[in-house]
């Protein structure tokens, strides 16, 4: 976990709130957790890989915070509420759901096995709604809460060969923003962030090809591949109190990236971004 400054970390308010974050494991979600555990957030990591995401758990209690791990399937209402009731029996109130599990399964539209293809909106959309309902909950009570979903920049431009995470992200989107107009008068916010390239795990070993990326990088107007921790920074900002007032939003973290369209179309003298 890298050290931050204490005073920006107190700014964001999250002191001794419970912030639940599905796929909390590995990857983007892993930096979540650790991002709101740095703001003194009390964290419930969720995940279906129970040796990962126990030790997840446990570097943030080494870490100082307070942090718990629940085995969570995100298509099983029953595993859903279970685990809710878990983080409401250990930790408290649910303040702040980060809706992030999510898996990609390649697949043209015309020939992507059924199976494939429900098992991404399984756990992709039908997934969120699940933690959203269990989760928000406790904030209806409160009259207060945030639900932050990580969507994709693939829910807003197609992308083939993985049709059925492009739509199960899009879904995200809508879904996302339903919950804020059907929630927001009850004070729970929703919010989507869609990452752009972000390295993890997952994609490290394809960035130690030669050229692979340079070539990813120069179709971003930040001119860099995205980290973690750039959504983690984001997210947290939308879990606190911070950002009471954003409500419905769809935050793009992709360095400019979903901006370039334009400067992908090869105009001489003008651009050298189509050849880069």
């Amino acid at each position: 976990m890298t050290p931050r400054n204490t005073a920006s970390a107190h700014w964001l308010g999250l002191e001794g709130r419970v912030c639940v974050v599905s796929g909390g494991a590995s990857g983007i979600g892993e930096a979540i957790a650790h991002g709101l555990a740095q703001a003194g957030a009390r964290v419930a990591v969720l995940d279906l890989d129970a040796d990962r995401g126990d030790a997840v758990a446990r570097d943030l209690r080494a870490l100082g915070a307070t942090a718990l791990f629940a085995r969570c399937d995100m298509t099983s209402e029953t595993s859903v509420r279970a685990a809710a009731a878990k983080v409401q029996a250990e930790l408290g109130p649910c303040h702040a759901l980060i809706n992030n599990a999510g898996v990609l399964r390649s697949g043209n539209l015309a020939d992507v096995s059924l199976e494939d293809w429900n098992q991404v909106l399984s756990v992709n959309l039908t997934g969120y709604l699940l933690c959203a309902r269990a989760f928000s909950q406790a904030m209806r009570e409160a009259a207060c809460g945030s639900i932050v979903n990580v969507a994709s920049i693939s829910g807003r431009f197609p992308q083939t060969g993985s049709g059925a995470y492009s739509a199960s992200k899009a879904g995200v989107l809508l879904l996302s923003r339903q919950m804020a107009a059907e929630w927001g008068p009850h004070g729970i916010r929703s919010n989507a962030i869609c990452p752009g390239m972000i390295r993890t795990a997952l994609s490290a070993a394809f960035y130690q090809a030669p050229g692979f990326e340079a070539s990813r990088a120069a179709v971003t107007a930040s001119r860099r591949i995205g980290e973690p921790q750039d959504i983690a920074d984001v997210a947290a900002f939308l879990a606190s109190p911070r950002s009471a007032y954003v409500n419905g939003a769809e935050l793009s973290v992709d360095g400019g990236m979903s901006s370039m369209l334009m400067d992908m179309v090869p105009r001489p003298g003008f651009n050298q971004t189509a050849q880069a």
